[in-house]
């Protein structure tokens, strides 16, 4: 059984006190709710509670919740995007989180111009190198003689000169493991390559790392994520006290 206020008021002040514990301001942070599996209205006493950024990794389940909730909800696709989903992406949500690949790139760059938008997104690595993730090749540091950065330089270029794609960051998924703190080298690369990408494509924006989930969310922020993305611990497993409604269980975090 689930109290969601308490819930989510343990996930704000974690996240604020991560964020103080690194100097940073908590407001720099935004926490994206992970709303994979849960009813559209679960997602309405969330929103009513004051959040507003939701995360899904299905554009078919998305489409079917935000249909019956507010028009001001800022909605985060953060799952893995297959060509045919890219026309409903761009129809759907407000940012992406997971472009990893030029391909998918250029498909959403055609779509928002047919929908006259232009899109924020985020580049999605894969920093631990693990077969399982998606996400472009970023698992060897530089110089590493593998040629794997001057591939990533590459595809980067050919999307920030896309027309309609607006890239402002970048994601990652770290490795599932007992301790957090084996997370952080992971995140602490990700904010490196941030860093390095941008000054070699300064026109591009690079304000947001999305990164940190429900067990690890507050290596991340220490980390200097911007953007969190946390389910199970707002959304935790069970029937909700506060809907008293079926609830189907979410996968992990994205």
């Amino acid at each position: 059984m689930v109290d969601l206020e308490s819930s989510l008021r343990s996930v704000q002040e974690r996240i604020a006190a991560a964020a103080r514990r690194a100097g940073r301001d908590p407001a720099e942070i935004t926490l994206v709710a992970v709303s994979k599996g849960q009813p559209a209205d679960a997602i309405r006493v969330a929103y009513n509670l004051g959040l507003r950024h939701f995360g899904e990794n299905r554009a078919e389940e998305a489409a079917l919740k935000a249909a019956d909730l507010p028009a001001d909800i800022i909605w985060h696709m953060i799952g893995h995007i297959q060509s045919r989903q890219a026309k409903q992406v761009v129809s759907l949500f407000d940012t992406v989180h997971s472009v990893d690949s030029a391909k998918l790139a250029r498909r959403l760059s055609r779509f928002c111009a047919e929908q006259d938008r232009r899109l924020p997104i985020l580049l999605e690595l894969n920093i631990s190198g693990e077969e399982s993730k998606y996400g472009l090749a970023a698992d060897q540091p530089r110089p590493s003689g593998s040629g794997q950065w001057e591939a990533l330089v590459a595809i980067v270029q050919e999307i920030v000169a896309l027309p309609e794609i607006e890239v402002q960051g970048l994601m990652t998924m770290a490795p599932i493991v007992a301790d957090a703190e084996e997370t952080r080298p992971v995140f602490a690369r990700l904010r490196q390559m941030r860093n390095e990408l941008a000054a070699v494509f300064p026109q591009a924006d690079w304000r947001h790392l999305s990164m940190g989930m429900t067990d690890d969310f507050e290596v991340a922020v220490e980390e200097g994520a911007t953007l969190v993305r946390v389910g199970r611990a707002i959304f935790a497993p069970g029937t909700p006290i506060w809907c008293q409604i079926p609830k189907i269980v979410a996968e992990e975090d994205r």
